[in-house]
């Protein structure tokens, strides 16, 4: 009872940490994008405390860590209306297709990595997910107003099965980080579930994993020492896991494909209610 308090207490407390960093990084957007760029100053860190180790740790941590600072300054360039130069240039709609080919090289990594582990299932769940990414720019945009909030117009489905997906990926390549990694899933999911804009998924999954790299990368002991999850794997768990995430994407890469071909995707996707006479 006492070790399910500890975990419940540490990881509700994390997950509420990394929202209140979401909302920091969306309304203090100069400040996240000078941050984020100093961030890079910790690189010595990361080799000489071991947190970044091996080809896809090292590919997972750089192609967050740039892509978030790019974003940053995009956000910047948007929200205050910056006109020339560098800032011209970030305002055009390749930066949308960047951070759609960002999003799609994250999820292809995992996949790779699953099926050098065997996980052929939960593989097959990250290819339908990089196929069913909304479409950039229609459903991409980076707001000229307020914060330069990055929307993205994920479907609920979508969002479910990366969370899922995601999770037994994590389960499997890195069980002794999988409490820590289920917050940051759930992070990203509640918080635009509280602010009532379920468009703010893509960023709030941004800053969370952003954030939870940068510690691990710094401070790799502190997640095994407060939330060790490594005795939960299970090989069968793992397996059954893989072989439901399947099962559930199968019929969602029918339905999004039907959305897309029907013309339903731009209230299905926005989730904008239609209204019967």
């Amino acid at each position: 009872m006492g070790l399910v308090f500890k975990y419940g207490v540490s990881m509700i407390v994390y997950i509420s940490i990394l929202m209140l960093i979401v909302e920091i990084m969306r309304k203090k957007y100069r400040f996240s994008s000078w941050f984020w760029a100093a961030t890079l100053l910790t690189f010595p860190l990361w080799i000489m405390t071991s947190g970044v180790s091996g080809w896809f740790r090292w590919v997972k941590i750089l192609s967050v860590i740039l892509p978030t600072i790019v974003l940053g300054f995009a956000r910047v360039a948007n929200a205050d209306n910056k006109i020339g130069g560098v800032w011209s240039f970030l305002r055009k709609n390749w930066m949308l297709w960047f951070l759609y080919g960002i999003l799609f090289l994250n999820i292809t990594e995992a996949t790779i990595k699953d099926l050098q582990m065997g996980n052929f299932y939960n593989a097959l769940a990250g290819v339908i997910l990089c196929i069913t990414i909304p479409y950039a720019p229609k459903y991409w945009n980076i707001e000229n107003k307020n914060n330069g909030d990055l929307l993205v117009y994920t479907t609920i489905m979508w969002n479910f099965l990366y969370t899922t997906w995601n999770m037994a990926f994590v389960y499997a390549e890195g069980a002794t980080f999988f409490a820590s990694s289920i917050c940051i899933l759930l992070a990203a999911e509640v918080y635009p579930i509280i602010k009532g804009r379920p468009e703010l998924y893509v960023i709030a999954r941004v800053y969370t994993l952003a954030t939870h790299l940068l510690i691990r990368a710094i401070v790799p002991e502190l997640f095994p020492k407060i939330m060790n999850s490594s005795t939960w794997f299970n090989p069968d768990v793992m397996k059954y896991w893989g072989i439901a995430n399947a099962i559930i994407a199968l019929p969602f890469v029918f339905w999004h494909t039907w959305q897309l071909h029907t013309g339903k995707a731009e209230q299905s996707f926005r989730r904008i209610k239609t209204i019967k006479n």
